[in-house]
């Protein structure tokens, strides 16, 4: 089995701003693995809290863990479990489990959904609108309706400057789309107090918003069981789940998970998570970071187990240097083609 490495950076058309920064784009490192003419793919969006806040850094994380474990086994989740205990990077272990899946699917001549038995996503994604100024909102939401991308919002709350801001912010948008928006979902990335999180729920429940997501930061996870009391919306957690092993703690204080694959380290604990999530009476979610059509094809691969689907960064890139899900009547849908579908524009 042959490995090969590409790094791109990934621009983003509009700047991502959330309660903890700005994101512009993101160096990306991809993961090519071959095996008798068949090249799976995928795909490491490197982060702090993901293990690899570079891609060299997640490179050299790959090459040391195949150089101390040896060659990798036949057996996918054989090897997932191997890199786990070992402690490589979760962003890390998405691009290698990811390509893995992508190879095995290859081989069997079959599109990814159909060789883990499932069928296409039937559930629309989310369009992130992040934090912005207030006299920027029009001119997006412009684009977003030319685009046909106005039937699912989330909207990036919690900015620094206040929950006044946030309130502001949310009545402009909803005022510019009320004849298009369909569902209105928050995303507080951790930005509020406990205080001032109890205050919007309950407003947010007055202006129609139907979910609230990460409301209080990481680490804070203690204090979740006072929000969940009498909550006026179901409350998701992102940042404050990162695999399977998080959600029994969070089960009896949150309605539902946000899952990623970078988080998660890749396909096989996604599937591990939705079923331990499912067990446990939770809603589920798959969402995503700066990530291109390759990781994207490989999340929509399992888009039917989800309640919500959050799989929309590379609809935001200029551009995104591949191609795989397309955006069917607001649905990311696979390729019906051999693995996850998503190859190289000019490879």
């Amino acid at each position: 089995m042959e490995i090969n490495y590409k790094t791109f950076f990934l621009k983003k058309k509009f700047p991502l701003r959330i309660s903890r920064g700005v994101f512009t784009g993101s160096e990306n490192l991809f993961l090519f693995v071959s095996r008798n003419k068949k090249v799976g793919i995928g795909e490491m969006c490197p982060g702090l809290t993901e293990g690899a806040e570079t891609v060299d850094d997640g490179k050299s994380q790959i090459k040391k863990f195949l150089e101390e474990t040896g060659p990798i086994s036949s057996s996918v989740v054989e090897n997932y479990n191997k890199a786990f205990e070992y402690n490589l990077a979760p962003c890390a272990l998405a691009a290698l489990d990811i390509s893995l899946w992508d190879l095995v699917a290859k081989e069997a001549n079959m599109p990814l959904y159909k060789l883990f038995g499932l069928n296409l996503p039937n559930v629309s994604t989310s369009i992130t609108l992040g934090i912005m100024p207030l006299d920027e909102i029009e001119e997006r939401i412009f684009y977003l309706r030319k685009k046909g991308m106005l039937k699912n919002l989330k909207i990036k709350l919690g900015t620094p400057e206040g929950i006044d801001r946030d309130k502001e912010m949310l009545e402009k948008i909803l005022h510019f789309t009320k004849s298009d928006c369909h569902n209105m979902r928050v995303d507080a990335n951790g930005g509020w107090s406990l205080y001032d999180a109890h205050k919007m729920l309950k407003w947010l429940h007055k202006k129609g918003v139907e979910y609230v997501e990460q409301p209080l930061a990481k680490g804070q996870e203690e204090d979740l069981k006072f929000l969940f009391k009498d909550r006026p919306l179901p409350i998701f957690v992102d940042e404050s789940c990162r695999n399977s092993r998080d959600i029994l703690d969070l089960s009896n204080f949150v309605d539902g998970i946000n899952l990623k694959l970078m988080k998660c380290g890749g396909l096989t604990e996604a599937l591990k998570m939705v079923a331990i999530a499912r067990n446990l009476n939770l809603k589920t979610m798959i969402g995503c970071m700066g990530e291109s059509s390759v990781s994207i094809s490989a999340g929509c691969a399992i888009g039917a187990l989800f309640d919500y689907i959050d799989l929309d960064s590379h609809l935001n890139l200029d551009p995104d240097p591949t191609s795989g899900a397309e955006l069917v009547r607001g649905i990311v849908t696979p390729k019906n083609s051999s693995g996850h579908g998503a190859f190289f524009v000019n490879a």
